[in-house]
């Protein structure tokens, strides 16, 4: 049995859809109910309540950690360590092997390429708090107590709703022939993976027991610019690469009045220095290449048009 965690956000249900598609028995584990087909289970649970987890992950051979907190640092640090804590526990009791989704807020300002060796050093509360989880977590691991992995991604795109910038600022406006917007300089590098790629990759980990224990990084194609990003996304919904560039100054100010911008405000740093992600570890260990930039973005373009 495999059970997600946090089920229904992007890279949950292309998980559920992975997993499906080589016929493993799936449980979705959410707050809110999911419908599902096949032979595809849900269960409701709150990930804050040990025994509604503990009861929901019951009889599970592989354990999914995907959920998404609102994105405010205060309820981060409230209800993370909890979370983490409770599934750590539901990890011992089941002893299911362990995967925790994870981004790279932990690592800071990084200069060169972020590598699975590369130190914590957030530089922003939120930061802080995914540093504290990932080391709750290993230190289990590595303590034997329990069997886990950290499957850390970049920014993703291709989620097919609003839940990634790149979905929202790039490619919807593109879809509308409209100029997109683009956090921070172009000029500098970022490293994007593409939902699907991840999807693959967190059920390759949780079919391995080899993976047990380390940090991976999930295979992304090689960093772009904001400016050739731009480029071949226009390319992709035959349209113009207009753009305009969004500065710190702009969301301070629009952070007033909206309280999700207001706590983008500290992440500014990811778009304005390069972000480099390297994800050479994965390809090595499991012959995995990620999909190109240009071939991923003609797919969300195909999947607006057909939507």
């Amino acid at each position: 049995m495999h059970t997600i965690l946090g089920a229904g956000g992007p890279i949950a249900n292309a998980l559920q859809q992975e997993l499906e598609a080589s016929n493993e028995n799936v449980r979705l584990v959410s707050r809110r109910q999911i419908v599902t087909t096949g032979d595809t289970t849900w269960q409701q649970a709150d990930l804050m309540n040990y025994s509604e987890t503990l009861a929901a992950a019951k009889n599970s051979n592989v354990i999914y950690l995907c959920a998404g907190l609102m994105y405010d640092h205060q309820i981060w640090r409230q209800q993370w360590p909890v979370i983490m804590q409770n599934v750590i526990n539901v990890a011992k009791e089941t002893q299911a092997r362990l995967v925790f989704f994870d981004n790279v807020y932990m690592y800071g300002l990084v200069s060169g390429p972020m590598l699975e060796t590369t130190p914590y050093n957030p530089c922003s509360r939120k930061g802080e708090v995914r540093a504290k989880i990932a080391e709750q977590l290993m230190a289990e691991a590595h303590s034997g107590n329990i069997t886990a992995c950290i499957a850390r991604a970049p920014d993703y795109y291709g989620a097919g709703n609003m839940n990634s910038w790149i979905d929202m600022m790039v490619f919807s406006k593109f879809a509308k022939k409209q100029s997109a917007q683009w956090i921070g300089k172009p000029e500098t590098l970022h490293s994007f993976i593409l939902v699907n790629d991840a999807a693959r990759a967190v059920a390759l980990l949780g079919k391995n027991e080899e993976s047990k224990n380390q940090v991976w990084h999930l295979p992304t194609s090689p960093c772009l610019t904001g400016t050739g990003f731009i480029n071949i996304a226009a390319k992709s919904f035959d349209t113009k690469p207009r753009h305009m560039r969004i500065n710190k100054l702009m969301l301070q100010t629009l952070g007033l009045f909206n309280k999700l911008i207001r706590e983008t405000v500290e992440m500014y740093y990811q778009y304005e220095f390069d972000y480099q992600f390297n994800s050479d570890k994965f390809k090595r260990a499991f012959n995995v290449e990620p999909t190109p930039y240009q071939k991923g973005f003609q797919d969300v373009s195909a999947a607006y048009v057909k939507n």
